[in-house]
Parts: C-alpha cells; sequence; structure tokens
C-alpha cells in the first residue's frame, strides 16, 4: 500500500495547507485529498512542485507500506 506522509513533512517545515496550496499553485480541496491518502493519482509536475515547496524528496512524503 503507497501512504502519503505529505502531513508530516509539512508539520516537519512548520507550513500550513494554505501555504503549501498558494507556493505549489493547488487547491487547498485536492492537497486535502492527497494529504488523507484519498488520492488516487498524483502527476509528476504536482509531486515536482511539493517537493520543491516542501524542500524535500519524493520518499519524504510517498512510501511503500506492506500490508
Amino acid at each position: 500500500m503507497i501512504v502519503i506522509n505529505l502531513d508530516v513533512m509539512m508539520a516537519k517545515r512548520k507550513m500550513s495547507l494554505n501555504e503549501l496550496s498558494e507556493k505549489v499553485g493547488i487547491t487547498l480541496a485536492n492537497l486535502s485529498i492527497l494529504k488523507n491518502n484519498k488520492a488516487k493519482a498524483i502527476r509528476f509536475s504536482t509531486l515536482d512542485a511539493i517537493c520543491k515547496a516542501l524542500e524535500c524528496k519524493v520518499e519524504d512524503i510517498i512510501e511503500f507500506v506492506n500490508d
């Protein structure tokens, strides 16, 4: 199972959902869906923008967990 750790990275960077939304150019609703592990897919361009905004690597946000 793929787990999105967006909330963890946001907390480490002390960044709110509103701030990340503005930096990345994604609606709050779509970021919330991603943050709550409800997303079915994510574009590479979105992932790239999130990583740049949070100054992190993809593996800091996306994790594979054996279920």
